[in-house]
């Protein structure tokens, strides 16, 4: 654990931890020491919707975050398929993808993930990987990070339905960046607002397979539940 900030990063404490996932050696990864910490001297992070409640969510790990990323370790690698991960805080999947050598794109909406990103590249001995902003419904303009621009072949996402989205913002945002022969990988806590993704994403065209996570607990890890979520569209 660090004991004290980078002087880069005055106002938060973080802490660096080895993180196992299943099927690929174990990773450094710096992360927020809890969910108290916070900074946000020139409202960046308030600009772009972020309340001070919120802020420090990106910057913890998550256990849906972790089945993510095993999956992602599991999928045989391609150069020519492009994957984007969206909201992806650590970007924990987005490093075990681009370290097994797969094209992939970390992408989310708060204005640190980058530099996080950044550092647990470093912390790995990993060469750069690209990071854009994405931020789906209606928020203020950032200039910090180039937005997702692009089609991809995969899009994935872990514990991202944690509001009702009436307005189906989320499957639009999707939509606009995907292939037209491609999937995309939600990981969902049940937090209870898959009914309203699952029409959403219907209205857009994709099929769902939906397989139950029941996990139990082991000496080193939580018990999980959740849905590993697939949406197909030919």
């Amino acid at each position: 654990m660090d004991s004290l900030p980078p002087a880069s990063a005055p106002g938060y404490l973080t802490k660096q931890e080895s993180i196992a996932v299943h099927g690929v050696p174990n990773l450094l990864v710096r992360s927020l020491l809890d969910k108290q910490q916070f900074y946000d001297p020139e409202d960046a992070a308030l600009a772009l919707g972020i309340s001070s409640a919120f802020w420090s969510l990106f910057g913890l790990l998550w256990p849906s975050g972790s089945r993510l990323a095993e999956r992602l370790a599991l999928r045989p690698v391609s150069t020519h398929e492009r994957i984007l991960e969206i909201g992806c805080g650590l970007a924990l999947s987005s490093l075990v993808g681009h370290r097994r050598g797969a094209n992939i794109t970390a992408s989310d909406c708060h204005p640190l993930a980058g530099e996080f990103l950044r550092e647990n590249l470093r912390l790995n001995k990993l060469s750069p990987m690209n990071y854009q902003h994405g931020h789906w419904g209606q928020h203020s303009e950032q200039h910090q990070d180039p937005k997702v621009n692009s089609r991809f072949d995969l899009i994935i996402g872990s514990d991202i339905l944690y509001e009702r989205d009436e307005q189906g913002d989320l499957a639009h945002y999707i939509n606009e960046h995907l292939e037209d022969h491609a999937e995309v990988w939600v990981v969902d806590p049940n937090r209870g607002n898959r009914a309203h993704f699952h029409r959403n994403m219907a209205a857009q065209g994709f099929s769902l397979r939906e397989e139950v996570l029941d996990i139990s607990a082991t000496e080193t890890e939580a018990a999980y539940k959740g849905r590993m979520l697939t949406y197909l569209r030919d």
